[in-house]
């Protein structure tokens, strides 16, 4: 996130948005690259988020920095031009709503010449040693998602060059950056990657054969004693992916 983030270079002393902000841990980091006279405003439609992240920011000590405030981001509830940045994470283009219309709204609230950018999880190879189950799993549904079944390919995340292009922003480009983790781990990463497991393949029993649902219970459910975290090698990486363009001026 940090890369990403310094890789935008959104200027000192600006004011952006960050749409989809969830509990808030990049909306602080955020105001902390614009400085003490920025200013972040982050939208999310769950006032429990909503509440973790005021929490949070009181916490760091960032409450003057940023603004929180309840809203979807298909109708953001800011007059055009508000902000000279905008941000969505793991958001704006990643759920299965039309994209599009979504680039658009963040672009009416950005001042011209303003940057417009959405950054996601793009990839990952979390199962070393074991490449066959983790290319099944990840043809499941869960896997997939959220590309769904029968989506137009032109609505896929790594397709969003073309939706901002279509929305008219200018000097568009895309990046990716890469995280990784290898034991011998911080509680904290394999608490993470125990939920991410969780997360990332839910439900998979009934898309697979026979053969790889019991490796699936032998290397990726924490209570089995091959649980593949504990192996005194492991090494994983992930990708996210910022596409980012220009309002026109």
């Amino acid at each position: 996130m940090n890369s990403a983030i310094q890789e935008l270079q959104f200027p000192y002393g600006s004011s952006g948005l960050d749409a989809g902000c969830g509990f808030g841990l990049q909306t602080v980091l955020l105001a902390e690259s614009v400085g003490e006279a920025g200013h972040v405003t982050g939208l999310d439609i769950s006032p429990e988020s909503l509440f973790y992240a005021r929490d949070i920011a009181d916490k760091v000590g960032f409450s003057e920095r940023v603004s929180f405030q309840e809203g979807d981001v298909n109708e953001l509830p800011f007059d055009d031009d508000t902000f000279d940045w905008a941000l969505s994470v793991d958001c704006v283009g990643y759920a299965p709503i039309e994209p599009s219309p979504l680039i658009a709204e963040l672009a009416r609230v950005v001042k011209p010449g303003g940057n417009v950018a959405i950054l996601a999880w793009s990839s990952e190879k979390l199962l070393p040693g074991y490449p066959q189950l983790e290319a099944h799993l990840n043809a499941t549904s869960a896997g997939i998602a959220p590309f769904l079944k029968g989506k137009k390919p032109e609505l896929h995340f790594h397709r969003a060059l073309g939706w901002f292009r279509e929305v008219g922003l200018e000097k568009c480009k895309a990046q990716t950056f890469i995280g990784d983790v290898y034991a011998p781990m911080t509680n904290e990463h394999r608490s993470a990657l125990e939920a991410l497991f969780q997360m990332r393949w839910p439900s998979v029993e009934s898309e697979l054969a026979e053969e790889d649902w019991a490796e699936y219970q032998r290397f990726c459910l924490p209570e089995s004693s091959d649980f593949i975290l504990n192996l005194p090698d492991y090494y994983a990486f992930f990708t996210y992916s910022m596409f980012q363009g220009k309002v026109v001026v």
